[in-house]
């Protein structure tokens, strides 16, 4: 029995999800193509995402495709509440509602551990974590799993290392096709998006700091560059840091950026990237914002614990004084600034995800037992499936490689 805020919000959650699947062709074309073989037919599906309209046309395929499906939100702030209505309303049992304290959101995230699933789909790690820590039993019995952000495979391949990975997953945050269009473009434009309806005010002419330049940071600096901010990126990695520099950006640690910065947004998937000594040399009135999955990045504690008053000034921006007079504002609580402040990433990107989420079950299925308790990249041949899939869509061609220029590259021979 799904446990949501609002049943009778389901007709505005329809309307949001035929939105989003009027526009992602390619995830439609992978349904239409896995329907005569019905791979997910009886089979038990456990989800933990973000409870969303592009969510919501992934999950009502798999429902379509005879799937059992299981869905908890992957975020107490992220959920759309009138989509949890609809989808539960086709059948689909749904556990979560925009708002959840952390004991409900693992409480709803147990709903869908106990039922022993065959299949899981994660985002962030907390349902495979809880898998395999509180529901053995369950784990014993999945046949895969698949895992859509960069902090849940860092989680998996620890599992993985240490010899405790129950099942193999498919790393699909890790393919190409994700990394680009999802990490890169989709959370590129909707981290501004979500900062934009936070704060209504002009981004040119300030200084953004963003920290880390994995696919995440270069699209969220390469947007906030193009509104006409001034871009200082904030790296470990030396190689990353390069990249950032020869691609026109000023480059140096958060202490020497925390003096300059108008904006901070973090994109690193790592805790404490903003401490509380980065805080103290900040001016008085910037903005911090995460554009990472939990809510770690940013020194929240810290904040609360050294604020002498706190203020919700706008949806989802609070302004936070201290002792000296001194006020930053913080958005969307450090969480997910484009799923807590806007709608997240648009449908057209989500596609993608989804397209690969969804070959990647099924290839899981076919697989059966010959896959070992790994971490395994999505197949080669299925991300250049979703990728010709997706240009299809949008009505691309592409050339082909004539048969000379196939043995040409298939020779050592000039």
């Amino acid at each position: 029995m799904s446990i949501i805020k609002d049943p009778g919000l389901s007709r505005e959650g329809a309307r949001r999800v035929e939105w989003a699947r009027a526009h992602m062709p390619a995830l439609r074309v992978v349904y239409e193509d896995l329907k005569g073989d019905n791979p997910f037919r009886g089979r038990k599906v456990s989800l933990c995402l973000h409870i969303t309209k592009e969510t919501g046309v992934f999950v009502e395929y798999l429902h379509r495709l005879g799937a059992e499906v299981y869905l908890a939100a992957s975020n107490p702030l992220s959920t759309q509440d009138d989509v949890a209505a609809y989808l539960s309303d086709i059948g689909v049992e749904v556990f979560g509602w925009r708002g959840m304290d952390e004991e409900s959101y693992f409480k709803m995230l147990s709903n869908v551990a106990v039922v022993k699933p065959d299949l899981v789909v994660d985002d962030g790690g907390d349902l495979h974590s809880l898998l395999h820590t509180k529901f053995l039993d369950s784990a014993a019995r999945v046949i895969g799993g698949t895992e859509e952000t960069t902090t849940g495979v860092i989680r998996l391949r620890a599992l993985e290392r240490e010899g405790r990975l129950k099942y193999p997953v498919i790393a699909v945050n890790d393919t190409p096709t994700k990394r680009i269009v999802d990490n890169m473009f989709g959370t590129g434009q909707s981290t501004v998006d979500g900062f934009l309806r936070a704060t209504s005010l002009l981004v040119a002419g300030k200084t953004v700091v963003v920290a880390g330049y994995g696919y995440v940071g270069r699209g969220v600096a390469a947007r906030f560059r193009g509104l006409g901010a001034r871009v200082i990126v904030t790296e470990v990695d030396p190689v990353k840091a390069l990249e950032a520099r020869l691609a026109g950006y000023e480059v140096m640690r958060m202490d020497e950026a925390a003096p300059i910065g108008d904006i901070f947004i973090t994109c690193t998937g790592m805790r404490d990237v903003i401490r509380w000594e980065h805080i103290e040399r900040m001016r008085s009135g910037v903005f911090l914002a995460n554009a990472g999955h939990f809510n770690v990045e940013i020194d929240v504690e810290s904040i609360k614990r050294n604020a002498v008053s706190v203020e919700t000034v706008r949806p989802y921006v609070e302004k936070y004084v201290f002792g000296d007079g001194k006020y930053v504002y913080l958005v969307g609580e450090g969480r997910l600034v484009n799923l807590v402040a806007a709608e997240g990433h648009p449908p057209d990107v989500m596609m993608a995800s989804f397209s690969n989420q969804m070959l990647s079950l099924a290839y899981l299925v076919e697989a059966g037992d010959r896959l070992e308790r790994r971490v395994y990249n999505v197949p080669e041949d299925v991300d250049r499936r979703v990728a010709e899939t997706i240009l299809r869509g949008w009505g691309v061609e592409i050339d082909v490689l004539t048969e000379d220029q196939k043995k040409y590259w298939e020779s050592w021979r000039v």
